[in-house]
């Protein structure tokens, strides 16, 4: 295919998932309002009238700003793809800094940060304003910009030197250069993952043991009879920022830290929150875990000999007007794969789903019944004003958790 017919099909594949994105959005409201005047029978019991209309102003809400921001960042990346900004900024980077691997990793890092600029208005309006109207924003201007500032300190520590090793890589191995670059990407990911609980979290929430009481002493118990060794159960200071609640663990091995959201504590009884941990331990005991990381090693082992096999096709880098070499095409690839893969996650959701079940049943086994895993997740559903009634199509798109009604269909 020569240069023209390729910017062409990228164009035509980003304006196609664009409308198909906007298309399941307005589907998805629209399916929310056929229910939005009664509260469907099978939810009675989980939310009163007054807080399931409040889910569906809160979920319409979402649909509308989801909307605008999917029109929104098509509109910049065709900007961005097709105006010559990308190839004039590579060639005042090379006129300037020259060719380095430690140049091009600049351009590629400082890139990728005045991309992330036009999300910001969106970001400082769902906080500021959606969150707020609907009682979930508890953070502050001056935190929001601590975290992003802090996130960009994260990226300059660790982002920038990784894009370096990666283009390194490529005088290091010659065209084998991919599978280096992969086995970098792959060390580096573990490494964050063995830093996190100890270096990055703590920079963001404070992590306080689990006060002495019948709480921990129940939750050790389960740790306990189900074999899942953790080196303690920490709460976190969730409503820092938001009153949405989560549970999750860290760390490896003996190493392994248990984590509350300190609203999911507020919202939850003892009973509730051991099956909100079974479940997580269930995760553990099904081995999606490492089934998940196999699964996202696979994905960026096939992306990076993909960019190898883009790299060598001129007419490729030439189509957005860059010269041949890794980094646009490492570049062009990031901006694009989203365009591709997005066919894909329907069925990448519909596996994250199916371990969702089988983490339920799980939980439902050692927990003697569902009923207490049933009752956390009718509390969470209600204080997060969760979308009770999505429309299949749009779930099985974007949802990587069963729906309420499905989970319980399952569990009995």
């Amino acid at each position: 295919m020569n240069p023209q017919g390729i910017a062409i099909a990228a164009a035509s594949l980003i304006l196609l998932r664009c409308a198909v994105q906007v298309w399941l959005e307005w589907l998805n409201r629209a399916h929310v309002r056929r229910h939005a005047r009664t509260l469907p029978e099978a939810f009675r019991g989980v939310m009163d009238e007054a807080t399931y209309s409040r889910s569906v102003d809160y979920t319409l809400a979402k649909g509308r700003l989801e909307q605008l921001e999917l029109v929104w960042d098509c509109l910049v990346l065709l900007l961005v793809l097709f105006s010559g900004l990308l190839p004039w900024s590579f060639r005042v980077l090379a006129d300037v800094l020259g060719q380095s691997p430690a140049a091009q990793a600049a351009w590629l890092f400082v890139l990728g940060l005045v991309l992330s600029l036009p999300d910001i208005p969106f970001a400082l309006y769902r906080q500021f304003k959606l969150e707020q109207r609907f009682g979930f924003n508890t953070t502050t201007l001056r935190t929001w910009i601590l975290d992003r500032l802090k996130a960009l300190s994260l990226a300059t520590v660790l982002g920038y030197p990784l894009l370096w090793l990666v283009l390194k890589s490529v005088e290091w191995a010659g065209e084998h250069w991919w599978l280096w670059g992969w086995a970098i990407l792959l060390g580096f990911q573990l490494l964050v993952m063995l830093l996190a609980p100890v270096l990055i979290l703590p920079l963001f929430n404070k992590y306080t043991p689990l006060p002495e009481g019948s709480l921990k002493n129940r939750l050790l118990a389960l740790a306990s009879r189900t074999k899942f060794a953790a080196r303690a159960i920490q709460v976190m200071d969730g409503s820092k920022r938001s009153r949405h609640s989560n549970a999750f663990f860290t760390g490896f091995g003996q190493f392994r830290r248990i984590v509350l959201f300190d609203t999911l504590v507020e919202q939850l009884t003892e009973p509730e929150l051991e099956a909100v941990l079974a479940h997580e331990i269930g995760h553990f005991k099904k081995k999606h875990i490492p089934k998940t990381l196999l699964l996202s090693a696979a994905g960026s082992l096939a992306g990076f000999y993909v960019i190898a096999f883009l790299a060598q096709l001129p007419a490729f880098n030439s189509a957005f007007g860059f010269p041949s070499g890794i980094a646009p095409a490492l570049l062009l690839f990031s901006l694009l794969s989203g365009t591709v893969t997005f066919w894909l996650s329907p069925l990448a959701y519909w596996w994250s789903r199916k371990n969702e079940y089988e983490a339920d049943a799980y939980a439902a086994s050692v927990m003697g019944g569902p009923a207490d895993l049933k009752g956390a997740l009718r509390k969470l559903s209600e204080k997060n004003l969760s979308n009770l009634t999505p429309h299949p199509v749009y779930s099985g798109f974007y949802y990587s958790h069963p729906t309420l009604l499905e989970r319980e269909a399952a569990l009995k």
